[in-house]
């Protein structure tokens, strides 16, 4: 091709370049999308309001990630303020509170009505209320119960009560101390609450009898009424079922979607495990204080049976006495054709 061909053949290719480049030119561009749209306006009349953005952000929608994974593509969940709100407002404004009310009213009914005494003096003579499979898993529940009690207690309401009065940096080992007791001593009280339901079931069954205790409770913890029972009294029996049982099984089931994030639970459904679990949790450390008061300091003796085993046997009488005669009528017994042991035989220290 001669040189001449060759400059003709380049002056038509650029004139066909340049048509088409005009006709696209004259061709109207595609719209925006009208957020786009919004948000360019808004960066002149609002500078700095990215709200279109956000929206789109927060609307839930799933997006482009390159890690894969539920929920991965959401950037912005809303409903974690809906939880923000309810666990700084309700939970923490009521669950306090309750706290509070509970532990200043148990004071307040020590201040005037004091520990439930024995009407009658000891008789030296003991007999065994626990085992020592029973004193080994009510001191696991116990222990294990207000560790986790405690450090929940500091994650909810450190940063209202401690936090002013220690200091961010005491604070924030506290917080974090306390974060990996409640993860780790989490199990062995499910363990132990697991036990404790299997050793104590059958002492719990409702009798009529505790009908009558229930209806003359205030009595017998104010004036030290004596109303008889089982080896556990109607209170007992009430805090076995409604606390150790329920509420256990409650915070066990909250308490491990909370644990173990990893088995690909939502954060919707970790949120609402926090609302059960924490409520549940304010309740138990409520009604624990009334068990607890009773246990101490509230009912003489009532400490010794689950420290050493063993009660006197006036202890037994006066506060369960159909469990008191039922152990009676067992040591009486004959063994091997042996005879029975006397009624009142004066055995000091003697154990049943």
């Amino acid at each position: 091709m001669s040189i001449l061909s060759r400059l003709c053949l380049v002056v038509a290719l650029s004139l066909c370049a340049g048509l088409a480049s005009a006709q696209l030119a004259a061709q109207p561009a595609a719209p925006e999308p009208s957020n786009v749209q919004e948000q360019q306006k808004r960066q002149t009349t609002q500078p700095g309001n990215n709200a279109p953005v956000w929206r789109d952000v927060r609307s839930g929608q799933e997006n482009y990630t390159s890690i894969k994974g539920r929920e991965t593509g959401v950037l912005i969940q809303s409903q974690g303020d809906t939880w923000r709100r309810i666990r700084n407002g309700p939970v923490t404004f009521y669950g306090g509170l309750l706290v509070v009310l509970i532990a200043a009213a148990i004071l307040g009914f020590y201040s005037i009505f004091g520990a439930v005494k024995l009407h009658d003096r000891p008789t030296g003579r003991l007999i065994q209320r626990f085992t020592r499979a029973d004193q080994v898993v009510h001191w696991s529940v116990a222990i294990s119960f207000c560790i986790l009690g405690l450090s929940g207690l500091i994650m909810l309401f450190g940063k209202h009560v401690l936090l002013p009065v220690i200091g961010y940096t005491l604070f924030g080992w506290l917080t974090a101390l306390s974060k990996n007791l409640h993860n780790f001593v989490a199990p062995i009280f499910i363990a132990s609450v697991a036990a404790m339901i299997v050793l104590y079931l059958r002492y719990n069954l409702p009798k009529a009898y505790d009908i009558k205790f229930l209806l003359n409770a205030f009595a017998v913890m104010a004036k030290g009424k004596h109303v008889p029972s089982g080896k556990f009294n109607g209170g007992e029996k009430v805090w076995f079922w409604g606390g150790v049982v329920v509420l256990s099984i409650v915070v066990t089931w909250s308490g491990l979607i909370l644990l173990f994030p990893n088995f690909d639970q939502t954060r919707a459904v970790m949120q609402e495990a926090w609302i059960w679990h924490a409520c549940a949790a304010l309740l138990y450390i409520s009604i624990s204080f009334g068990h607890m008061y009773l246990g101490t300091i509230g009912l003489e003796g009532s400490y010794q049976a689950m420290r050493s085993g063993y009660v006197d046997e006036t202890w037994a009488r006066e506060h369960h006495q159909y469990w008191y005669e039922e152990m009676k009528a067992t040591a009486r017994q004959p063994a091997g054709g042996g005879g029975a042991v006397p009624a009142g035989a004066p055995h000091a220290e003697e154990k049943l």
